[in-house]
């Protein structure tokens, strides 16, 4: 599907993002872990999440769908999974793919997961290598690196790891194999990835310690039902927020997104830029704070992104270097590395098409550098099928002179389905 735009006056009115995809994937599986019913509101009916939905359907959970947004979870506990009778399909989702062998490692049975061609190629070992060394048995193409991968559960113990990347990915594995281990796990990041599991596990009754990047959680926990009301999602956010500063005279406003620190280091960058970002009814549900957005156009200043706060903003980064061709100065992402190994290559990608408009963008080994601000103009783009691409490309569409075509939009439906439709209905 192509998505056409042409260049708009402002964006007003008042919207609310769909619920947050990352945590949406972790009440499904944590719910299904729990002991009871768990009743989840605002959950992310996206193609991801659902993948998540369907693996756990066939691992014998029983969700009921309440609602397209609301959800039942009939929990198994730690032991009460089956052995699925066909191969679990991830579809493009990282988070199902590399998430859910954490619990299957420690369980009594065969399983195989894979996916879709894009998600067939994102590395696996970080996940696989500390799993087998808990004592699970795996295999997969490329010496266990690529997807199809096949899991032989049976008993886990405990280990100590440093992660190789800070990833909340690789982390929320190994609590999750962690709760099945005999002993007390270890694990530690170089920098803090973001922190939904640890947040989530607490609020379901389990006990983790944490010191800054350091964490530690040992066998006899257990997960207690809960009602988890999930926050809007930040990342679906930032294409509003950015969108909202860099298009002239916009007054926008968007409930109930969720501010966790380890997600909301756009927020305060943005600030940083000199962003016009007024955020209002602070609170905390669920274990996770939330807060109401005001955003109004802002001549925006440049930035620099470094190592230690990528992990905060790594869904990020492909909007940022859109509101950094707006930004006056020369804007810089450095430590990125991991934006290569996302839906598509973010980094040559982003540079790519956004030249396509006319930006003036250097590509890097690790991020990007961007001189601004510069007048853009409409052009034919590539998603590359990577939904957050399709949706930072619709916003640079905004501010360009004439028509943009975004080809293989459908991409959205991956995390934000309605996207082009609310995206239409704020224009003005």
């Amino acid at each position: 599907m192509d998505f056409k735009i042409n260049p708009v006056e402002g964006l007003k009115g008042t919207i609310e993002v769909p619920g947050d995809k990352s945590i949406s994937h972790r009440a499904l599986l944590l719910g299904a872990l729990a002991e009871g019913k768990t009743h989840v509101k605002n959950f992310l009916s996206a193609e991801d999440c659902l993948s998540t939905l369907t693996c756990l359907e066939k691992l014998g959970v029983a969700i009921e769908k309440l609602s397209p947004t609301e959800l039942l979870i009939e929990g198994v506990g730690f032991r009460g999974f089956r052995e699925p009778a066909d191969i679990l399909n991830c579809g493009n989702s990282g988070t199902t793919l590399r998430i859910l062998p954490g619990i299957l490692a420690g369980q009594d049975f065969f399983s195989v997961l894979t996916g879709d061609s894009s998600l067939r190629k994102r590395p696996m070992k970080r996940i696989v290598e500390p799993l087998t060394q808990m004592g699970a048995k795996i295999w997969g193409r490329d010496d266990c690196n690529l997807a199809p991968i096949a899991i032989q559960g049976g008993p886990l113990q405990s280990i100590s790891h440093a992660t190789p990347v800070p990833s909340a990915q690789i982390k929320t594995a190994l609590l999750l194999a962690a709760l099945l281990a005999s002993g007390e796990t270890h694990i530690e990041e170089k920098h803090k990835s973001r922190d939904h599991t640890e947040r989530m596990l607490r609020f379901l009754g389990a006990k983790i310690d944490i010191e800054n990047n350091s964490y530690r959680i040992s066998s006899g926990n257990k997960l207690s039902a809960g009602e988890i009301d999930i926050p809007g999602d930040i990342s679906s956010a930032a294409f509003f927020v950015i969108g909202g500063l860099i298009t002239p005279n916009s007054e926008l406003s968007i409930k109930n997104v969720g501010i966790n620190p380890t997600r909301a280091g756009l927020v305060q960058l943005l600030i940083d830029m000199g962003a016009n970002i007024r955020q209002t009814e602070d609170i905390e549900k669920s274990g996770e704070p939330r807060a109401d957005l005001s955003i109004k156009t802002t001549h925006l200043r440049s930035f620099q992104v470094t190592e230690e706060i990528v992990p905060l903003i790594i869904d990020e980064l492909p909007i940022l270097a859109v509101a950094a061709t707006q930004a006056e100065g020369e804007s810089v992402v450095s430590g990125a590395h991991e934006l290569r190994l996302k839906e598509s290559d973010r980094i040559r990608a982003i540079c790519s098409e956004l030249k396509k408009f006319g930006a003036d963008i250097t590509e890097k080994p690790d991020g990007f550098i961007v001189n601004g601000p510069t007048r853009l103009r409409g052009a034919v783009a590539d998603s590359f099928g990577d939904h957050r691409m399709a949706m930072a490309l619709a916003v640079a569409g905004l501010v360009a002179d004439g028509a943009t075509t975004i080809k293989n939009a459908e991409s959205v439906r991956i995390s934000f389905p309605n996207f082009l439709n609310l995206l239409e209905e704020i224009a003005v």
